[in-house]
Protein backbone atom coordinates (compact mmCIF):
# COMPACT_ATOMS: atom_id res chain seq x y z
CA UNK A 1 0.00 0.00 0.00
CA UNK A 2 1.22 3.09 -1.06
CA UNK A 3 1.80 5.64 2.02
CA UNK A 4 0.63 9.95 1.42
CA UNK A 5 0.22 12.74 3.60
CA UNK A 6 0.51 15.94 4.80
CA UNK A 7 3.24 17.59 7.13
CA UNK A 8 2.90 20.96 9.07
CA UNK A 9 1.86 21.95 12.70
CA UNK A 10 -0.51 22.45 13.63
CA UNK A 11 -2.79 20.69 11.61
CA UNK A 12 -6.40 20.12 13.95
CA UNK A 13 -7.81 22.93 10.75
CA UNK A 14 -7.18 20.08 8.08
CA UNK A 15 -9.84 18.20 6.15
CA UNK A 16 -6.81 17.07 3.73
CA UNK A 17 -7.06 13.68 5.06
CA UNK A 18 -10.79 12.81 4.72
CA UNK A 19 -10.25 14.38 1.58
CA UNK A 20 -8.10 11.87 -0.04
CA UNK A 21 -9.31 9.03 2.38
CA UNK A 22 -12.98 9.52 0.39
CA UNK A 23 -10.97 9.98 -3.08
CA UNK A 24 -8.49 6.48 -2.80
CA UNK A 25 -12.15 5.11 -1.41
CA UNK A 26 -14.14 6.46 -3.96
CA UNK A 27 -11.69 5.26 -6.91
CA UNK A 28 -10.37 1.91 -5.10
CA UNK A 29 -6.81 3.21 -4.90
CA UNK A 30 -5.04 0.86 -2.59
CA UNK A 31 -2.96 4.04 -0.52
CA UNK A 32 -3.48 5.58 2.49
CA UNK A 33 -3.33 9.40 3.43
CA UNK A 34 -2.19 10.62 6.95
CA UNK A 35 -1.35 13.63 9.05
CA UNK A 36 2.59 14.37 9.97
CA UNK A 37 2.46 16.82 13.21
CA UNK A 38 5.78 18.12 13.05
CA UNK A 39 6.64 20.65 16.52
CA UNK A 40 10.01 21.18 14.11
CA UNK A 41 10.95 20.78 10.76
CA UNK A 42 14.24 19.00 12.08
CA UNK A 43 11.68 16.11 11.77
CA UNK A 44 11.10 15.76 8.57
CA UNK A 45 14.87 14.11 8.39
CA UNK A 46 13.13 10.86 10.34
CA UNK A 47 9.58 10.99 8.67
CA UNK A 48 10.89 10.70 5.33
CA UNK A 49 12.71 7.11 5.98
CA UNK A 50 8.99 5.54 5.52
CA UNK A 51 9.32 2.71 3.49
CA UNK A 52 5.70 3.32 1.91
CA UNK A 53 5.87 6.54 1.85
CA UNK A 54 5.17 8.28 -1.99
CA UNK A 55 4.15 11.70 -1.73
CA UNK A 56 3.61 14.41 0.89
CA UNK A 57 1.90 17.62 0.96
CA UNK A 58 3.06 20.49 3.01
CA UNK A 59 1.40 23.10 4.79
CA UNK A 60 1.69 26.10 7.42
CA UNK A 61 4.53 26.97 8.32
CA UNK A 62 7.19 24.66 6.61
CA UNK A 63 6.34 25.56 2.53
CA UNK A 64 9.88 27.58 2.61
CA UNK A 65 11.97 25.90 5.37
CA UNK A 66 11.06 22.10 3.75
CA UNK A 67 13.35 23.85 1.02
CA UNK A 68 16.59 22.39 1.98
CA UNK A 69 15.42 18.95 2.54
CA UNK A 70 14.84 18.00 -0.82
CA UNK A 71 17.28 16.88 -3.34
CA UNK A 72 15.66 18.95 -6.31
CA UNK A 73 12.63 21.86 -6.33
CA UNK A 74 10.68 22.18 -9.51
CA UNK A 75 12.00 25.33 -11.92
CA UNK A 76 8.19 27.07 -10.51
CA UNK A 77 8.81 26.34 -7.10
CA UNK A 78 12.01 27.68 -6.87
CA UNK A 79 10.87 30.76 -8.84
CA UNK A 80 8.31 31.38 -5.94
CA UNK A 81 10.33 30.29 -3.19
CA UNK A 82 7.90 28.05 -1.74
CA UNK A 83 6.91 23.91 -2.03
CA UNK A 84 3.84 22.14 -1.25
CA UNK A 85 4.77 18.90 -2.85
CA UNK A 86 6.88 16.71 -1.99
CA UNK A 87 7.25 13.44 -4.78
CA UNK A 88 9.29 10.44 -3.51
CA UNK A 89 11.27 8.63 -5.78
CA UNK A 90 13.88 5.65 -6.05
CA UNK A 91 14.05 3.22 -2.41
CA UNK A 92 15.78 3.51 0.96
CA UNK A 93 19.61 3.70 -0.63
CA UNK A 94 18.85 5.97 -3.17
CA UNK A 95 15.96 8.03 -2.35
CA UNK A 96 15.07 11.40 -4.58
CA UNK A 97 12.68 14.20 -3.06
CA UNK A 98 11.71 17.00 -6.04
CA UNK A 99 9.82 19.56 -4.25
CA UNK A 100 6.95 21.26 -6.41
CA UNK A 101 4.29 23.86 -6.38
CA UNK A 102 0.49 23.03 -6.93
CA UNK A 103 -0.72 25.96 -4.69
CA UNK A 104 -0.79 28.35 -7.96
CA UNK A 105 -2.55 25.48 -9.82
CA UNK A 106 -5.15 25.17 -7.17
CA UNK A 107 -5.55 29.38 -6.64
CA UNK A 108 -4.96 30.38 -10.25
CA UNK A 109 -8.43 27.66 -11.63
CA UNK A 110 -10.68 28.90 -8.68
CA UNK A 111 -9.89 32.80 -8.61
CA UNK A 112 -10.07 33.13 -13.00
CA UNK A 113 -13.74 32.37 -13.63
CA UNK A 114 -14.31 36.08 -10.86
CA UNK A 115 -11.75 38.44 -12.21
CA UNK A 116 -13.25 41.64 -14.03
CA UNK A 117 -10.79 43.63 -15.65
CA UNK A 118 -11.10 46.66 -12.87
CA UNK A 119 -8.94 43.75 -10.27
CA UNK A 120 -6.33 45.23 -12.10
CA UNK A 121 -4.62 45.54 -8.85
CA UNK A 122 -4.08 43.75 -5.91
CA UNK A 123 -3.55 43.89 -2.23
CA UNK A 124 -2.34 40.16 -0.71
CA UNK A 125 -2.27 40.01 3.25
CA UNK A 126 0.42 37.77 4.83
CA UNK A 127 3.73 36.80 3.35
CA UNK A 128 4.30 33.58 3.72
CA UNK A 129 4.65 30.10 1.63
CA UNK A 130 0.82 30.29 0.59
CA UNK A 131 1.44 34.15 -0.26
CA UNK A 132 4.25 33.70 -2.66
CA UNK A 133 2.37 31.52 -4.74
CA UNK A 134 -0.21 33.58 -4.82
CA UNK A 135 2.06 36.54 -5.69
CA UNK A 136 3.22 34.35 -8.37
CA UNK A 137 0.14 33.77 -10.20
CA UNK A 138 -1.53 37.49 -9.67
CA UNK A 139 1.65 39.23 -11.50
CA UNK A 140 1.87 36.20 -14.32
CA UNK A 141 -1.94 37.34 -14.62
CA UNK A 142 -0.37 41.18 -15.10
CA UNK A 143 -2.00 42.52 -12.00
CA UNK A 144 -0.68 44.78 -9.70
CA UNK A 145 0.62 43.25 -6.13
CA UNK A 146 0.70 45.19 -2.98
CA UNK A 147 1.68 42.63 -0.10
CA UNK A 148 0.71 44.13 3.14
CA UNK A 149 2.47 42.69 6.64
CA UNK A 150 2.38 43.51 10.32
CA UNK A 151 5.87 44.61 9.40
CA UNK A 152 7.20 47.44 7.11
CA UNK A 153 9.63 46.27 5.08
CA UNK A 154 10.87 46.42 0.82
CA UNK A 155 7.46 45.84 -1.21
CA UNK A 156 5.34 45.86 1.74
CA UNK A 157 2.77 47.69 3.65
CA UNK A 158 1.34 47.48 7.51
CA UNK A 159 -2.26 47.27 8.18
CA UNK A 160 -2.26 50.37 9.79
CA UNK A 161 -0.98 51.92 6.57
CA UNK A 162 -4.29 51.18 4.48
CA UNK A 163 -6.89 53.85 3.75
CA UNK A 164 -9.81 54.26 1.76
CA UNK A 165 -7.56 55.54 -1.27
CA UNK A 166 -5.66 52.13 -1.13
CA UNK A 167 -8.69 50.37 -0.35
CA UNK A 168 -10.79 51.82 -3.28
CA UNK A 169 -7.79 51.51 -5.71
CA UNK A 170 -7.10 48.28 -5.24
CA UNK A 171 -10.48 46.12 -5.73
CA UNK A 172 -8.90 42.27 -5.31
CA UNK A 173 -8.01 41.53 -1.60
CA UNK A 174 -6.33 38.17 -0.76
CA UNK A 175 -5.90 37.02 2.55
CA UNK A 176 -2.88 34.58 2.34
CA UNK A 177 -3.04 33.79 6.69
CA UNK A 178 -4.56 31.38 8.54
CA UNK A 179 -6.22 34.53 10.84
CA UNK A 180 -10.06 33.38 11.12
CA UNK A 181 -8.87 29.64 11.31
CA UNK A 182 -11.08 27.84 13.05
CA UNK A 183 -11.16 27.53 16.23
CA UNK A 184 -10.40 31.20 16.22
CA UNK A 185 -13.64 32.03 13.58
CA UNK A 186 -13.86 35.49 15.79
CA UNK A 187 -10.83 36.54 14.29
CA UNK A 188 -10.13 38.29 10.95
CA UNK A 189 -7.78 40.60 8.68
CA UNK A 190 -7.32 44.13 10.61
CA UNK A 191 -8.10 46.09 7.51
CA UNK A 192 -10.71 49.02 7.21
CA UNK A 193 -13.81 47.08 5.82
CA UNK A 194 -15.94 50.11 5.68
CA UNK A 195 -14.33 51.10 2.44
CA UNK A 196 -14.99 48.04 0.34
CA UNK A 197 -17.57 48.10 -2.34
CA UNK A 198 -19.33 45.99 -4.74
CA UNK A 199 -16.65 45.81 -7.23
CA UNK A 200 -14.43 44.51 -4.73
CA UNK A 201 -13.36 40.44 -4.44
CA UNK A 202 -12.62 38.67 -1.26
CA UNK A 203 -10.34 35.83 -1.89
CA UNK A 204 -9.57 33.69 1.38
CA UNK A 205 -7.48 30.72 1.56
CA UNK A 206 -9.04 29.52 4.69
CA UNK A 207 -11.39 27.05 4.02
CA UNK A 208 -12.47 26.12 8.05
CA UNK A 209 -15.06 28.25 8.72
CA UNK A 210 -16.60 28.22 4.69
CA UNK A 211 -17.72 32.12 5.90
CA UNK A 212 -14.85 33.54 7.54
CA UNK A 213 -15.03 36.65 9.59
CA UNK A 214 -13.31 38.39 6.53
CA UNK A 215 -15.69 37.38 4.12
CA UNK A 216 -18.64 38.20 6.29
CA UNK A 217 -17.44 41.59 6.43
CA UNK A 218 -17.00 42.44 3.30
CA UNK A 219 -20.06 40.85 2.39
CA UNK A 220 -21.89 43.34 4.67
CA UNK A 221 -20.85 45.87 2.57
CA UNK A 222 -21.33 44.43 -0.70
CA UNK A 223 -18.15 42.59 -1.68
CA UNK A 224 -18.71 39.37 -3.32
CA UNK A 225 -15.90 36.51 -2.18
CA UNK A 226 -14.67 32.78 -1.67
CA UNK A 227 -12.79 30.65 0.89
CA UNK A 228 -10.06 28.62 -0.22
CA UNK A 229 -12.10 25.20 -0.42
CA UNK A 230 -11.63 25.46 -4.53
CA UNK A 231 -8.09 25.87 -4.08
CA UNK A 232 -7.95 23.29 -1.71
CA UNK A 233 -9.56 20.63 -4.57
CA UNK A 234 -7.16 22.20 -7.30
CA UNK A 235 -3.89 21.99 -4.95
CA UNK A 236 -4.96 18.63 -4.20
CA UNK A 237 -6.41 17.16 -7.38
CA UNK A 238 -2.77 18.77 -8.85
CA UNK A 239 -0.47 16.57 -6.11
CA UNK A 240 -2.30 13.49 -7.17
CA UNK A 241 -1.11 13.64 -10.74
CA UNK A 242 2.37 15.09 -9.91
CA UNK A 243 2.73 11.74 -7.83
CA UNK A 244 1.54 9.97 -10.62
CA UNK A 245 4.16 11.24 -12.80
CA UNK A 246 1.52 13.68 -14.49
CA UNK A 247 3.68 16.89 -13.65
CA UNK A 248 4.09 18.01 -16.99
CA UNK A 249 0.90 18.15 -17.87
CA UNK A 250 -0.15 20.01 -14.94
CA UNK A 251 2.29 22.54 -14.87
CA UNK A 252 2.14 22.54 -18.42
CA UNK A 253 -2.23 23.60 -18.21
CA UNK A 254 -1.15 26.17 -15.85
CA UNK A 255 0.24 28.96 -18.04
CA UNK A 256 -2.39 31.35 -18.25
CA UNK A 257 -1.77 34.41 -20.28
CA UNK A 258 -1.95 38.32 -19.17
CA UNK A 259 -5.72 38.26 -18.45
CA UNK A 260 -6.41 41.98 -18.71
Amino acid sequence: MKLFGLIGYPLVHSFSKRYFTEKFEKEKINARYDLYELEKIELFSELKKLPELSGLNVTIPYKESILPFLDEIDETALQIGAVNVIKFSGNNKNLKLKGYNSDIVGFENSLLPYLQSYHDKALVLGTGGASKAIVFVLKRLGIDVTLVSRTQGEGKITYEMLDKEIIERNKLIVNATPVGTFPHVEECPPIPYQFLTPQHFLFDVVYNPAQTLFLKKGKEMGANGINGEAMLIGQAEASWKIWNGEEEEVLKTNRTENFL
